[in-house]
């Protein structure tokens, strides 16, 4: 097994690719502290990796408060004796979202207040630096090991309506190259991976919603990669396992040489595109934008 005796930490745990990644991971050996800032969801993660055999405790942390994100690393210590993984993947869209996928109503950029800023920040990035942070003491104590965050395809290519998003999860992967070359002399590696298929439907849903455990594209119908808009054509759909599976490779020792990096996942060559597309014959190009009527 690939993560036989580690001890794995992953935030944002109750739900989505946090819930997803915990089995996966405990399947593969690894003890885990799930740790979310829904109590009750932490709880139902805890029974799954139990169903099947694995170790897990529940802790309930908000990750924009520095104290409760160090008690959560105590925890973990204290019921498992080390640390070996930290997982930074708690994360939140700003306020507004996607309103085409949550079916929400569109706040424009000038409309958003400095809470909302702020409650996007402490999340998405605070969150990954108090992670890191409170992590690196017991990742040392134990002669090293692996800190990973969740960034989003969203820190390469712009996306609709979500520009304080897009900037806390381009600011993930700078913290993830700065913080490779400041925390490798102790043995510790630092990745991210940025998914942008096979997420849950969660992530856009209100809090305490019932956990989905499928991605948008599974919940979506009957799969047609035909009229999928990702260039990859596979006969099924994207799928949370498919970015825990990019996840376990980058904290198992299989990538013991890599750090710094921020992968792609679930991407199927969706961030291969150019903004514009053209016909695969040749003919009929679409008309030329320049500017005048």
């Amino acid at each position: 097994m690939k993560l036989e005796g580690k001890v794995a930490l992953i935030t944002g745990a109750g739900s989505g690719l946090g819930r997803e990644a915990s089995q996966l991971f405990a399947s593969e050996g690894a003890k885990i502290a799930v740790v979310d800032i829904d109590p009750e969801r932490a709880k139902g993660t805890v029974e799954l990796v139990e169903q099947q055999g694995g170790s897990a405790i529940a802790v309930t942390a908000d990750v924009r408060v520095e104290q409760q994100v160090v008690d959560a690393v105590a925890a973990t210590v204290a019921a498992f004796g080390k640390l070996d993984i930290a997982w930074a993947n708690a994360g939140i869209v700003s306020r507004g979202g996607v309103p085409s996928v949550a079916g929400g109503e569109q706040v424009e950029f000038q409309d958003l207040t400095d809470a909302d800023w702020q409650d996007v920040i402490g999340v998405n990035l605070s969150g990954v630096f108090y992670t890191a942070k409170a992590a690196v003491p017991a990742l040392r104590a134990n002669g090293g090991g692996v800190i990973l965050a969740t960034s989003s395809a969203a820190s390469f290519v712009a996306y609709h309506s979500i520009a304080a998003y897009s900037a806390t999860k381009a600011g993930v992967n700078g913290m993830v190259r700065g913080l490779s070359l400041d925390l490798g002399k102790y043995g510790i590696r630092v990745n991210a991976i940025a998914p942008t298929h096979g997420m849950s439907p969660n992530f856009l849903a209100p809090a305490g919603a019932p956990v989905v455990g499928q991605s948008y594209e599974e919940v979506a119908g009957p799969w047609d990669p035909s009229v999928s808009p990702i260039p990859l054509k596979l006969n099924r759909p994207p799928s949370l396992k498919d970015n825990a599976r990019a996840a376990l490779f980058l904290v198992s020792d299989e990538s013991a040489y890599i750090s710094g990096v921020t992968l792609p996942t679930t991407d199927g060559g969706t961030l291969s595109r150019v903004a514009m597309m053209f016909p695969e014959d040749g003919n009929n190009p679409p008309p030329m934008v320049t500017g005048e009527e």
